[in-house]
């Protein structure tokens, strides 16, 4: 691929118009998909497969688990505030590159986790870990959005998000299960030694294949370019209240099905993982879909299917309707979010690690707020208020979108 011009002379953003899709280019065929989507699967497990573990790694230091839990925190924080760097480091060096070696970095960080003999050598090692995974997703859409076309790529950035959903789906109760017979330090030895093999894997297949990088010296006035695009503005907005509303409601869901139901949290956890059946049909349905609706239809559908699964969820006197209700959000959630990824990846063609960074920088940011927020409303209002309110700003959102792509991008 071409050397990349210097930030200043990049020609303004125009997101082409969704087509049906058309033959690949050899360029996407030469993509290693598995690879990437393999590498996607270890970032997110090495944030999910923890969960389980918090009360046998608690057992093991004498202590209890909300002592504990700061390992999870220490994995996804530095996740998201490492994003400001890396997309500029990923532009300059070469993606492939930066996810290589993040890959590698990951595996010597998660490897030493066994090795730790108190809860705050465990979570600087998590620290290590996180702050290693945060290039991997990001990175890697960018580096799919460099070789295809835009008709594409939001069906190609469907089958790399086969990987982090399927983690979503079984990095829970597969830590849980190998948690139980070969304990938490296992399950980490696991997880480096998957990063080791596919680290191996991605060098062998490195030397042929493009790189796009580019010439000037590692640099933050990206963002400042970024910044000035009404579209690369309206786009991470719409990011940001999409961790605010959409993933900010996430962690509720299983105290409500607790509290409403009286359901043990085993049972609600096998009703969460429907959300990730849904992803995974969104991700065999999206090919089809684009032609039909555009980019607007998605995300009005998408959009309308979370709020309505949300109201539906928090009115509803029995249980088993969550897992269509969860079922839906899966499929609706991806179906939003994956408009919002592909635009991203367009706001900023000449360093388009820098843009999908920023975006995965102002979800993760949304997503903290929302949680804050949403904890607040139901302190003081409840869930069935909290949950209302919530699914009305979500259409909000999903008719504030659906007018910003209808828009012509401007510089």
């Amino acid at each position: 691929m071409a050397a990349m011009n210097t930030p200043h002379s990049a020609q303004p953003v125009v997101a082409p118009p969704v087509v049906a899709p058309s033959v690949v280019a050899p360029s996407v065929v030469a993509l290693p998909i598995l690879l990437l989507a393999a590498a996607g699967f270890l970032s997110a497990a090495g944030a999910r497969v923890v969960d389980p573990l918090l009360s046998v790694i608690a057992r093991d230091f004498s202590t209890t688990v909300p002592a504990v839990s700061i390992v999870v925190a220490a994995y996804t924080l530095p996740y998201g505030l490492c994003q400001i760097a890396i997309g500029p480091f990923g532009d300059r060096v070469g993606k492939m590159r930066v996810i290589l070696w993040a890959m590698f970095a990951f595996a010597i960080a998660t490897g030493a986790c066994a090795l730790a003999g108190t809860v705050n050598q465990l979570a600087l090692l998590r620290i290590a870990a996180g702050a290693a995974s945060a290039a991997v997703i990001p990175v890697g859409m960018a580096y799919i959005a460099d070789a295809v076309p835009y008709a594409e790529r939001q069906v190609t950035l469907s089958r790399f998000l086969n990987g982090i959903v399927l983690a979503q789906l079984v990095a829970g109760p597969v830590g849980g299960i190998f948690g139980e017979f070969i304990g938490w330090r296992g399950v980490f030895l696991m997880l480096a030694a998957g990063g080791i093999v596919l680290a191996i894997g991605l060098r062998l297949r490195i030397a042929r294949l493009p790189d796009r990088r580019g010439a000037a010296a590692f640099s933050l006035s990206n963002y400042v370019v970024l910044a000035r695009r009404p579209m690369a503005r309206r786009i991470l907005f719409c990011g940001w209240l999409d961790g605010v509303l959409l993933m900010g409601c996430f962690p509720f869901l299983a105290p409500y099905m607790h509290e409403q139901f009286g359901l043990a949290y085993a049972a609600v956890g096998l009703i969460l993982a429907a959300f990730g059946v849904g992803a995974l049909a969104y991700t065999r349905f999206v090919r089809r879909m684009i032609p039909i609706l555009g980019e607007p239809g998605c995300v009005l559908l998408g959009g309308g299917l979370m709020a309505a699964s949300i109201a539906v969820g928090v009115l509803t006197p029995v249980w088993w309707l969550f897992i269509p209700v969860e079922l839906l959000m899966g499929f609706g959630f991806y179906l939003l979010h994956g408009v919002m990824q592909a635009r991203a990846t367009e706001l900023l063609p000449n360093a388009r690690a820098t843009a999908v960074s920023s975006f995965a920088f102002v979800l993760f940011l949304g997503q903290s707020v929302g949680a804050l927020v949403l904890a607040a409303l139901i302190a003081h209002a409840g869930y069935l208020a909290a949950f209302l309110a919530d699914a009305a700003a979500i259409i909000g959102l999903t008719l504030y979108l659906a007018t910003v792509l209808r828009r012509p991008a401007q510089p």
